[in-house]
């Protein structure tokens, strides 16, 4: 971890921040009594400011660490740096209140007058409530986003990780036995897919039961094309172990090099290949032949949890067995095929990297008895969510070949399904549970906003003499209304704003610096945030609605006292 930072950039960054800490000063002025408070105000927008700058530096100077390791250090300082930059952004927007104050008591006699309302201190209290009212919008909304947030990541992290590791329209049949004659359909679904910038590649799939020295497991395999498998789904850029030049040329195994990783340990510590064994010169050739020699198998691309539950590393053997049995003299046996891992991925899903096997396309026909068949073609698009602007064309390729072949005999139809349709339930259960969450959380606002209705209703009675004064002088019941209304209005406001700004800059943080996760815990690596601008501006919206609605009665209330009976005691 490099965290080294040259003195020359903390005193640039002192020259440009202090200015703005001078700044903070000159706006907390009209706030804040003592001169005293002032001083304090300035110390701490400065050491924030400085603080949150040297730190962004210093995180962005630090390394990642190995594989598998959890740096505490790391995380501290870039937790530290999170920390600052929030209280940056929440000291700022505190800050510029009495801007906007200011603004509205140049405008017009209700905005005046409500301005001033809002600054008012003479009475505790109801200053008390006031700042416990903005307090319980700020809260409310900055938790609605922040869940908002961080459950958009964890969906739109599975959907990344589900588009990235699977087609996106599929073509195949209702049944399991695969189709044959494939190859028309291939280059039809292939011209498809390429003038719309995409790609199409044959896959056969099948059950089998993996066996190794120590353990046994179920995966499933698919066998690829090796020239373009890797243009439809990312299993090139997701391994980790290995190389996919393996599985090209399994003849590569039997002659690692002494440097190549070949697995990691459970600290992510990595494990070499190291030196081979060489048979000493003097051995007779009897013996030298009769001692076993790796043959060479072909290879196998595993995930990584399943490679550690076969406790496997690269080179090392393994058998599968298909459930599509052989005639032996004692029935039906299972077909048993050994293999010699080529390469380990990891996805992040962890459905994936537990259960699926990558083999070429030619030898997974033979091992499931499929010489001159496959199982299905997958198709990738460049744009996934314009899926449905490729796939009538698809449609009618697919139509056209079901059409041509509908008189053959034993002629299974094919069928055509995108990547929507096949996770239609997955994606549908993280949508309801997204819209119940901002639902629930939004009662939560309008929890909030029963203490503005409070903290105007207190206002009111504390106010009665003042509004019958002013109504003495002129002011209209729509004038007292909208005084009160705005007040209100300007607590949800403020409130909204600080809660909303503040988790922003809460979950950029997190994306930009991330919070790692333990991959052997959770099925990813570190915390996905997905910020969302739309949902955020739904959030203000819903808010700012909410505590509008709650000044309506108060201020009504307000604009019904009567200057008689407001002064009758006076």
């Amino acid at each position: 971890m490099d965290g080294t930072v040259d003195y020359r950039i903390l005193i640039a960054i002192a020259v440009v921040v202090l200015p703005l800490a001078l700044w903070f000063a000159r706006i907390g002025r009209q706030r804040l009594a003592s001169s005293a408070t002032r001083a304090v105000f300035w110390w701490i927008g400065s050491l924030v400011s400085i603080g949150f700058v040297a730190l962004v530096r210093v995180s962005a100077n630090m390394k990642e660490p190995p594989f598998g390791k959890f740096d505490l250090g790391q995380q501290l300082v870039r937790g530290t740096t999170l920390g600052l930059g929030v209280i940056f952004v929440f000291y700022t927007l505190i800050a510029l209140e009495p801007v906007l104050l200011d603004g509205l008591e140049a405008r017009s006699f209700v905005s005046f007058v409500s301005a001033r309302l809002m600054r008012a201190t003479k009475s505790g209290f109801l200053t008390v409530i006031s700042v416990l009212s903005i307090a319980g919008v700020a809260v409310s909304s900055c938790a609605l986003c922040c869940v908002t947030s961080i459950m958009g990541g964890f969906g739109h992290d599975l959907k990344r990780k589900i588009l990235d590791n699977t087609a996106h329209i599929v073509v195949d049949t209702p049944g399991s036995a695969g189709f044959e004659s494939w190859k028309p359909v291939l280059e039809k679904t292939r011209e498809v897919a390429e003038k719309n910038g995409g790609a199409a590649t044959p896959v056969v799939g099948g059950d089998a039961m993996a066996s190794s020295a120590t353990n046994t497991a179920g995966v499933l395999v698919r066998g690829v094309d090796i020239d373009t498998i890797g243009s439809v789904i990312k299993l090139l850029d997701n391994i980790e172990i290995g190389s996919f030049d393996y599985l090209v040329d399994p003849d590569k195994l039997l002659h690692l090099p002494e440097t190549e990783i070949v697995g990691r340990g459970p600290g992510g510590e990595p494990y070499f290949k190291g030196p081979t064994f060489e048979m000493p010169s003097d051995v007779s050739p009897e013996l030298r032949d009769a001692l076993p020699k790796k043959e060479v198998l072909p290879g196998v691309v595993l995930g990584r949890e399943l490679a550690k539950s076969l406790h496997v590393m690269v080179g090392d053997e393994l058998t599968l067995l298909s459930p599509m049995g052989e005639l032996g003299p004692m029935g039906i046996m299972p077909r048993a095929r050994k293999f010699r891992v080529a390469a380990i991925f990891y996805s992040g899903m962890y459905e994936y990297d537990a259960s699926h096997a990558y083999v070429r396309l030619d030898v997974a026909q033979r091992f499931f008895d499929m010489e001159s068949a496959i199982s299905r073609i997958d198709i990738r698009v460049p744009e996934p969510e314009k899926v449905a602007a490729v796939r009538p064309a698809v449609d009618a390729a697919v139509a056209a070949i079901n059409q041509q072949k509908a008189g053959v005999a034993g002629y299974e139809p094919l069928r055509v399904r995108d990547w929507v349709e096949m996770n239609k339930n997955l994606f549908s259960a993280l949508a309801l549970e997204k819209i119940a969450t901002f639902v629930i959380l939004s009662i939560a606002i309008a929890v909030a906003s029963f203490c503005i209705i409070c903290t105007l209703l207190l206002m009111v009675t504390e106010k009665t003499k003042e509004i019958a004064v002013l109504k003495s002088l002129g002011a209209s019941d729509g004038g007292v209304m909208g005084i009160f209304m705005l007040e209100g209005i300007l607590i949800g406001a403020f409130g909204t704003v600080l809660g909303v700004v503040t988790a922003l800059a809460f979950c950029l943080g997190l994306s930009w610096t991330g919070v790692r996760l333990d991959p052997d815990v959770y099925y990813i690596d570190r915390l996905p945030v997905n910020v969302d601008l739309v949902d955020y501006g739904l959030v203000a919206l819903a808010a700012f609605s909410i505590c509008s609605i709650a000044t309506i009665y108060p201020a009504f209330t307000a604009s019904r006292i009567k200057p008689v009976e407001g002064l009758r005691y006076e």
